[in-house]
C-alpha cells in the first residue's frame, strides 16, 4: 500500500470521480450499503472478469454456475447457518452504540476471543460507558416468500454463495460428465446483517462474493489445498499488487470454522492493519454429508478407478469483490510532484483499469472535433474509452491519471496534415506519435501484451 493512501483520501477520490457513492445518500444513507458509479462498476466488473478468466476460462477443471439468492430454508438448517452463523454483540449502556464483541478484542488480552473477549472488555471504546453482557446475533437477513408473512413462509437472503454450489453438485456432475477433481465457480451477491459495518467498503451488509468449491478425492485434499493457496496468492501479484503489501497466513486452530480442517488467508496491509482479502479453506466432506443427510439425496461420487462410492472433500477459495476493489485502489494510489504540482495517480494494472483509453482533442477548435470523434469511434469498438475535451490538455491528463487510465490519445492540429496522433503512457508520461491507420495495433500492443 502506498504510504500516501488513506481511507479518507480513497473515499474522497471514489465519490469525486464516480467510483463509489454512499447508498441512498440524499436520504442520509444507510450503513453497510454502497452504490458503484460509472467508473466503479467498470473496475468491479474488471476484477470479476480477471478472476473468472483465471479460475474458469484458463482451466479445464472448473466450470461456472449462478444460483438463486433465496433458497429453501432447509439449506441453511443443513449448513449450520441457522444455528451457528452469529457474532457476539454488546451494547453501551450510556451512548447506546452497538459493537461486535470480537472486534473489541484489541482492548483485551490477545488470547481472548468471542464471549471471553467481551467479558474482559467492560468499557465502551466510544464514550467509556459500561457494556452489556454479550449475546449472540444471527447475521442472516430474514424475509418472506409468498403472500402471507408467517413462519411457513420465512426465507433468508443468502449469507454466502457456497451453499448454492453444494446443493447443485450432483446436477453439475451429471450435466458436465466431468471427473474429480472438479471445481464449480460462482460470482454473486451475498448479504450479512453485520453489527458494525465500517472501514468504507471493507465490511458491508451487501457485497459480491467470488467463490470456488473444488471437489477432490479424500486423501488428495492437502495437496490441492496447497495448490489453490499458491494459485490465489500469485493471482494478486500478477494483477500488480505490491508483494510487500500482500501475504498468506495460516489460521490457528482456534480460528478455524467448525467445518474446516485447515484454512489459509490471503491478507492485505490496509491502513487499519493486515486484514483478510480471501480465505482458502479445506472444508472436508462436511457440506455434502450434511446436505445428503437433510435432503435424503445421494451426493456421493462414483470413483471409476477404485469402483468405490465416495463423498468428495472440498477446497474453497472465497473472496469478496468489494474488499479486493478497496485493496487494488489502495495499492495503486500514488502521489508525485510534476512541475511543482501534485499528480495523483492510480497505477492500476491495465486489465483492471476502468477506462483503457482516453481520446483528447488538443482543443475544442472546430477543425479538431470531427477527426477526434472519428478516432474515438475507432477506439471504443475495442476498449472501454472516454472522450474528454474540457479544460486544458494538462488538466485532462491529470484527470485520467487519477482514475488509472493507462493510455491517452491526443488529436492535435498536426493530425489534420499527417493523419497521426500521440499516445501518452500513464506511468512514465512518455509520448509516441503513431498513424491513425495503425492506432488499434499500437494500443493493442500496449494493452494486451
Amino acid at each position: 500500500m502506498s504510504t500516501k493512501a488513506t481511507v479518507e483520501k480513497l473515499v474522497s477520490l471514489c465519490k469525486r470521480r464516480g467510483l463509489v457513492f454512499q447508498s441512498s445518500e440524499i436520504y442520509g444513507g444507510i450503513g453497510g450499503f454502497w452504490d458503484y458509479g460509472p467508473l466503479g462498476v467498470e473496475l468491479k466488473n474488471n476484477i470479476k472478469q480477471a478472476w473468472w478468466r483465471a479460475v474458469v476460462q484458463e482451466r479445464d477443471d472448473v466450470v461456472g454456475q449462478d444460483a438463486a439468492i433465496i433458497m429453501n430454508p432447509m439449506v441453511w438448517k443443513a449448513s449450520g447457518h441457522l444455528d451457528t452463523f452469529a457474532d457476539p454483540m454488546v451494547d453501551c449502556k450510556e451512548c447506546k452504540k452497538r459493537f461486535r464483541a470480537d472486534a473489541l478484542v484489541g482492548a483485551a488480552p490477545e488470547s481472548a476471543h468471542g464471549h471471553e473477549a467481551a467479558a474482559k472488555v467492560t468499557r465502551c471504546p466510544e464514550c467509556g460507558g459500561e457494556l452489556t453482557e454479550p449475546r449472540m446475533f444471527n447475521l442472516m437477513f430474514k424475509t418472506y416468500v409468498g403472500a402471507v408473512e408467517d413462519d411457513a413462509s420465512i426465507a433468508y437472503l443468502r449469507p454466502e454463495t457456497a451453499q448454492g454450489i453444494f446443493v447443485n453438485f450432483a446436477n453439475v456432475l451429471t450435466a458436465t460428465r466431468k471427473k474429480l477433481p472438479l471445481g464449480i465457480a460462482q460470482i454473486g451477491k451475498a448479504f450479512r446483517n453485520e453489527i458494525t459495518p465500517g472501514n468504507f467498503i471493507f465490511r458491508d451488509r451487501e457485497f459480491d462474493q467470488m467463490e470456488i468449491e473444488y471437489f477432490v478425492k479424500p486423501g488428495t485434499d492437502e495437496q490441492w489445498h496447497q495448490h489453490w493457496v499458491e494459485e490465489r496468492y500469485n493471482w494478486y501479484l500478477r494483477l500488480g499488487m505490491q508483494k510487500e503489501n500482500v501475504r498468506v497466513r495460516q489460521l490457528d486452530r482456534d480460528e478455524l470454522a467448525h467445518y474446516a480442517k485447515d484454512t489459509y488467508e490471503v491478507e492485505y496491509l490496509f491502513p487499519m492493519g493486515w486484514s483478510e482479502l480471501e480465505g482458502i479453506a479445506n472444508r472436508t466432506d462436511f457440506d455434502l454429508r450434511r446436505h445428503a443427510e437433510f435432503s435424503g439425496r445421494d451426493l456421493e461420487y462414483f470413483d471409476e478407478e477404485t469402483g468405490e462410492h465416495i463423498v468428495p472433500f472440498v477446497i474453497e477459495p472465497s473472496a469478496g469483490v468489494d474488499r479486493l476493489f478497496m485493496a487494488f485502489l489502495m495499492d495503486a494510489y500514488d502521489e508525485e510532484e510534476v512541475r511543482g504540482e501534485t499528480r495523483v495517480i492510480l497505477r492500476l494494472h491495465k486489465d483492471l483499469a476502468p477506462i483503457k483509453v482516453a481520446v483528447l482533442p488538443l482543443s475544442r477548435q472546430e477543425k479538431l472535433v470531427p477527426p477526434a470523434r472519428e478516432v474515438w469511434a475507432i477506439v471504443r469498438k475495442h476498449w472501454m474509452s472516454q472522450y474528454d475535451d474540457a479544460q486544458s490538455i494538462g488538466r485532462r491528463y491529470r484527470r485520467q491519471d487519477e482514475v488509472g487510465t493507462p493510455l491517452c490519445v491526443t488529436v492535435d492540429f498536426d493530425t489534420l496534415e499527417d493523419q497521426a496522433v500521440t499516445i501518452r503512457e500513464r506511468d512514465s508520461m512518455e509520448q509516441v506519435r503513431v498513424p491513425i491507420a495503425g492506432l488499434v495495433a499500437a494500443l493493442r500492443e500496449r494493452l494486451e501484451e
